[in-house]
């Protein structure tokens, strides 16, 4: 048996999971790290936590494994949260020991003078940069130059948050396709850089690495790095790919029109395809897929288990104190209220968007809230409507990939929230599709970035081996319910909407 560990670099902390050839996720380790807000709309992270953090969690994953057992690990692959700009010196060094992360916007009036003279529409159409402009890398790097240029002048490169950790690995400064596709210069249909916009920006192109394969080989970790991790000479580092890019994939997006919901604190829709689906309205967030040729297109709302979260927090404060009392689990009781309420909570509307609004929203400036709201109206009606509102706003972000791809009729579901069996009956009936849950909760980005570095070392041919290990352990058919969602609570949803966003 062989194995390979992946790493998920997320924004609150880094897990490192050891993976067999078969797909199995034997253990894993996550340790959390900070983020600092220092400024008006600044989030910085420091790349040295996150290389400390890899190290500590390796350890942790090797802890009690036999030598022939670490032996037989092969090859590394990470997974990591988007936008990022680490600046490295010339001299191979860490040039600034904070760096923005990817919902960082610092950079806004560099953004606003990179669209004096290049047409914005046609930027997003080319590059599927749905996120605020300035979360996007190459305005970041033209921040750097404006307000830090003795640093700017030291830079060879700069790179995203896996690939320093790639860097410190291998030694290799590079990229990937699909995290080069975050830097707001990259040619979606083309696959590479965009000369016209690096020109534009008025950044070298020699600051952008080079781009090779998602499980493009690296080279074997540096012997430094062997001695840090405790990991052998013979493990490969492979190129691995951007967060977004790594769920789809280990979501079982390895085939066009593969589609699947992440339901946590935020939630998304993606879609793996083999056009990138550029809308101007919406503009859904594109990256590019780790297979190439391919794409991972996706819609999203801020705050979906969040808002769920706030609804138990503050309506629901009895069940969690039952729960630490040794009692039923908060969550799974919310789920019996749920049930003691009717389909459209008996006319009660919530609109989850606590945290403003994504793309999809007639302003990011709205508000959530609940409507309809009468004296006989009870708690099992608002904890219902907490849970109809989070899948009548993700509906919003699926009907727009329905426009381009009409035939979705099955959807995985993976996160924290598809546990729920309640919810997940909720979503399928909203949604009027097929509901899958597998055995793939919360480990999407884990896989995806364990099949790179098996591709990558050679262990395995292709990604069809994700659909044997995904293990569907629940579907869910749309009832009845499905036409009441679709002709009178949904209308009601989109209403409030308006109102919300108008207030």
């Amino acid at each position: 048996m062989r194995y390979a560990i992946a790493y998920d670099l997320g924004t609150g902390g880094a897990k490192a999971s050891l993976v067999s050839e078969t797909g199995e996720i034997l253990k894993d380790s996550f340790i959390a790290y900070s983020t600092h807000f220092s400024g008006d709309n600044w989030q910085d992270q420091q790349p040295e936590d996150w290389w400390n953090v890899i190290v500590e969690s390796t350890h942790k994953l090797l802890a009690g494994l036999a030598e022939a057992e670490i032996n037989s690990i092969v090859s590394l692959a990470i997974s990591g949260h988007s936008l990022g700009v680490v600046p490295i010196g010339k001299d191979g060094s860490l040039l600034r020991k904070m760096t923005p992360i990817w919902s960082d916007q610092r950079s806004t009036k560099q953004a606003e003078e990179f669209f004096k003279h290049v047409d914005y529409e046609q930027w997003y159409m080319t590059t599927g940069s749905g996120f605020p402009a300035a979360c996007y890398s190459v305005f970041k790097i033209m921040w750097y130059k404006q307000h830090e240029p003795e640093m700017f002048e030291r830079i060879d490169k700069v790179i995203g948050t896996k690939d320093y950790c790639n860097y410190m690995f291998s030694g290799v400064l590079a990229t990937d396709p699909s995290y080069a596709s975050g830097s707001g210069v990259f040619n979606l249909k083309e696959w590479g850089y965009d000369e016209r916009y690096i020109q534009a920006s008025g950044i070298s192109a020699d600051v952008f690495p080079e781009i090779i394969p998602s499980d493009g080989v690296l080279g074997n970790i540096t012997p430094e790095a062997a001695e840090l991790t405790g990991l052998p000479l013979h493990v490969k580092v492979i190129c691995g790919g951007v967060d977004n890019s790594c769920m789809a994939l280990g979501a079982k997006g390895n085939a066009d029109g593969r589609v699947y919901t992440s339901l946590g604190s935020s939630a998304w829709i993606a879609l793996v395809s083999n056009e990138p689906v550029l809308d101007f309205n919406y503009k859904p967030y594109v990256f590019a897929h780790l297979i190439p040729g391919m794409y991972a297109s996706a819609t999203c709302i801020f705050s979906a288990g969040s808002s769920y979260q706030w609804v138990r927090n503050h309506l629901c404060r009895d069940l969690m104190e039952a729960e630490k009392s040794g009692g039923e689990n908060c969550y799974s009781a919310m789920d019996k209220l749920a049930l003691s309420s009717t389909v459209g909570a008996n006319g009660v509307i919530f609109n989850p968007s606590l945290a403003g609004g994504s793309s999809i929203e007639p302003t990011p400036d709205i508000c959530g809230g609940f409507a309809g709201l009468r004296l006989h109206h009870t708690r099992e009606d608002m904890v219902r409507a907490g849970m109809e509102g989070v899948a009548l706003n993700l509906k919003k972000a699926l009907d727009i990939f329905r426009y381009y791809y009409p035939n979705i009729d099955k959807m995985l579901v993976v996160g924290g929230g598809a546990k729920s069996r309640v919810w997940m009956n909720i979503f399928a009936n909203v949604y009027n599709t097929v509901i899958e849950k597998t055995n793939i909760d919360q480990q999407a980005a884990t896989l995806g970035a364990a099949a790179l570095a098996f591709r990558g070392a050679g262990v395995w041919e292709d990604y069809q081996m994700l659909d044997k290990i995904h293990c569907t352990e629940a579907t869910y058919e749309p009832s009845e319910d499905a036409e009441i969602y679709s002709s009178q609570v949904y209308p009601r949803f989109e209403k409030l909407t308006e109102l919300l966003s108008e207030l």
